[in-house]
């Protein structure tokens, strides 16, 4: 069963713990910036294992030394859902600090 779409103000509350996260459209996003290349390298690679666990999958996008993100959930017609507020508290727990946005 898909996971059901949240209202503006279910994603709003959600988003109030999650700093830079914002929500942009019908995608919660949000940019990083790392120390170097290689460190923006490595966090995607551990944004990939936690998407893999969770099987939910963001759009990323690496630059030199940032990394983007935008996801929603495809099962719900491109809305936010509680699986996206989910993979955003995990990256957020392995990037405190580094938010750009």
């Amino acid at each position: 069963m898909p996971a059901a779409p949240l209202s503006r103000q279910e994603i709003e509350d959600g988003l109030v713990d999650l700093p830079g996260w914002s929500l942009e459209g019908d995608r919660i996003a949000c940019a990083y910036r790392l120390h170097d290349h290689f460190a923006a390298a490595a966090f995607v690679l551990h944004i990939a294992a936690i998407q893999n666990e969770l099987n939910h999958h963001s759009d990323l996008t690496l630059g030199y030394n940032t990394v983007s993100l935008s996801v929603n959930t495809h099962d719900a017609g491109g809305a936010v859902t509680g699986n996206d507020l989910a993979l955003a508290a995990r990256v957020a727990a392995i990037a405190p600090g580094h938010h750009v946005r």
